[in-house]
């Protein structure tokens, strides 16, 4: 028999045991079995190509990036007119046969052809939309002028709330990054109107700017690094002037966020810092040690908000609204009100836009009444983000958050689904989510920082538990220290309760012996973390199953058998066809079995020279 035989048993044996398992637990009364849903995959190569032409847009000069787009152009429509066309014929075919009563279906290459089609056209534009941002980075006044470092007076208006940069040794140097898009740029005399990306690098003062407003910036203008999103960088010799405008909401949320540091400033040290980090992002009171503890057992995205944070808001928010029994439509609007004030409150990170966005698609769905695929939902909001900001493509913070989503959808619920029913769910949620993320952001996050976390997935699955309190009561608690402070200062005590049980186990975790292991840098250490993640994951479902793990590996070793045995028969039967074909054959060496004295063979000669006589066969062998 050979490996398709052994193939075939084995898939009819697993059939045959889904049926007896579907049929004792329909005669247990246990419930029909759930059908195990397809991923759906049909938004992930508009994703992918979208993603790449993002990427490419940050690298390539404007002539190049013109090419490519016209090239994607071209070849999406040519995959839609040609996906159009067969779909004309196979209607007709369609008919044709319904009328003769013969099935006919082309519904995959079709669809397939128009996927492509469209995702082709996605990327064009995501690469026409980089084309401005690039020119602006290889041509123009203002990249002449960031070329020479030339000094310069810029109108700009802040995009971004202020990043602190970090001195010698991790220190605070007092400095800030500030995100800027720029109005007027006053360079050598000559005056520039241009919409560009640029970043400010101030000192005193610029900590304390708020997205939406116009300042006046005086600096000296720098080129970009290769690959970098800004146009140029500007390092401010002076503070913000003549500051105006900005939005009314995001000055009352800085004001909101600078209210509950403060307010929660009677916790102690660890827990005052890290509470306004964990639910508005505010990391200004985080003392430095515990920083670095979390940084070393991998719990650095507890210290800011993100996805899971946006997560935790918006199921609360659904919750209260099936409380009161509110309709889906008013519900899916209140929820997604209260996520986009969550929003502005925290300020508008990569990781924050990507989970409102998710957030809004499952939200939107959920009110269509197709909730589920979570797949595709983070296809969405991917095409979303970068087709509106391109300069995402090639944000570290935006790639960790889209792979620890990615790993949660397509392997949380298959770990679950590994560890045993005694287990409660809950628990069992709590080590697959952040393993299941781990196991996709570890490549990662050694290209960021050539280390090891030892302890990571434990520190992360004992304060998982913790997180959700701490979210809740504290985002219930910024509202009130405005309207009601002693209400306040009461969730913020419970909230700093957690919050201190988070950063005990940071230290606790940090002190431990080997809890940062060095690890190679760059590309070996990206694939040797690739390779650890894939046997984690095979050792998991070996630990997990082994039974069935036992048994791929004897269906594989009777395959490997079969196949060797299969080998060796169609050689034996080419070495015998050899033997009898009369036909000449040169430099062949007879041999002999000196053990039996049988099964000897010698080299036939041409025609017209007759072999040498054979020697006689003794009883003995000899």
């Amino acid at each position: 028999m050979g490996l398709g035989g052994y193939w075939a048993q084995g898939v009819a044996h697993v059939r045959k045991r889904r049926t007896d398992i579907r049929a004792r637990q329909e005669d247990s009364g246990s419930g029909a079995v759930e059908p195990r849903r397809r991923t759906d995959l049909r938004l992930a190569l508009p994703a992918v190509l979208v993603w790449a032409a993002a990427v490419a847009g940050i690298w390539l000069p404007p002539a190049s990036l013109a090419a490519l787009c016209w090239a994607l152009a071209v070849l999406g429509g040519l995959f839609l007119i040609r996906a159009v066309k067969r779909g004309q014929k196979h209607r007709v075919a369609a008919t044709l046969s319904r009328s003769s009563g013969q099935p006919a279906n082309h519904r995959g290459r079709r669809s397939f052809r128009a996927a492509l089609g469209v995702a082709l056209m996605l990327a064009a534009a995501s690469a026409a939309h980089s084309a401005t941002a690039s020119s602006q980075r290889f041509e123009g006044p203002l990249a002449e002028a960031a070329a020479s470092g030339k000094s310069a007076v810029a109108i700009v208006e802040v995009a971004g709330n202020p990043r602190p940069l970090a001195g010698p040794g991790g220190s605070a140097a007092g400095r800030w990054a500030v995100p800027v898009w720029t109005q007027e740029v006053t360079a050598g005399g000559l005056l520039v109107r241009t919409r560009a990306r640029v970043v400010v690098m101030g000192g005193t003062g610029w900590g304390d700017v708020v997205p939406g407003q116009t300042l006046r910036a005086a600096g000296k203008l720098r080129p970009p690094d290769p690959g970098a999103q800004e146009a140029a960088t500007l390092a401010a010799s002076t503070g913000p002037g003549k500051p105006g405008g900005g939005s009314v909401l995001e000055g009352a949320a800085r004001e909101l966020r600078s209210r509950f540091v403060s307010a929660a400033a009677f916790l102690g040290p660890d827990a005052g810092g890290l509470l306004p980090g964990m639910v508005t992002g505010d990391t200004s009171a985080l003392d430095q040690g515990l920083g670095n503890a979390m940084k070393a057992v991998g719990m650095t995205h507890l210290t800011a908000v993100s996805g899971a944070n946006c997560s935790l808001v918006l199921g609360a928010l659904l919750l209260l609204c099936r409380r009161f029994r509110l309709p889906r439509a008013p519900a899916a609007a209140v929820a997604l009100g209260g996520l986009a004030l969550f929003v502005v409150l925290v300020g508008p990170d990569a990781s924050v836009l990507r989970a409102a966005l998710m957030g809004a698609i499952g939200i939107a769905s959920l009110a269509g009444g197709r909730p589920g695929r979570g797949l595709s939902f983070l296809c969405l909001a991917v095409l979303g983000l970068l087709l509106g900001d391109p300069a995402l493509g090639t944000s570290f913070g935006f790639l960790l958050s889209v792979l620890a989503t990615l790993g949660i959808i397509l392997l949380g619920r298959r770990i679950i689904s590994w560890i045993p029913g005694a287990v409660p769910r809950w628990l069992a949620a709590a080590v697959a989510v952040p393993l299941s993320a781990q196991l996709l952001c570890g490549p990662v996050i050694v290209l960021l920082q050539a280390q090891f976390s030892t302890y990571s997935l434990v520190a992360n699955v004992v304060v998982s538990p913790l997180v959700a309190p701490v979210t809740l009561l504290g985002t219930a608690a910024v509202p009130l220290v405005v309207l009601w402070p002693g209400a306040a200062a009461a969730l913020i005590a419970v909230a700093g309760f957690f919050s201190g049980g988070v950063a005990a186990t940071a230290r606790l975790a940090a002190q431990l012996p080997g809890s940062s292991l060095p690890w190679p840098e760059g590309v070996p250490g990206m694939l040797s973390m690739v390779l650890l993640s894939v046997l984690s994951l095979a050792g998991l479902e070996a630990l997990a199953r082994p039974r069935r793990i036992i048994r791929r590996v004897r269906t594989a070793h009777a395959g490997t058998v079969a196949q060797l045995a299969l080998l060796e028969s169609r050689i034996q039967g080419l070495r015998a066809v050899r033997g009898l074909d009369p036909g000449p054959r040169r430099g062949r060496l007879g041999y002999c079995n000196k053990t039996s004295g049988r099964n000897c063979r010698w080299p036939l000669r041409k025609s017209g020279h007759p072999a040498p006589k054979r020697p006689t066969q003794h009883p003995g062998g000899t």
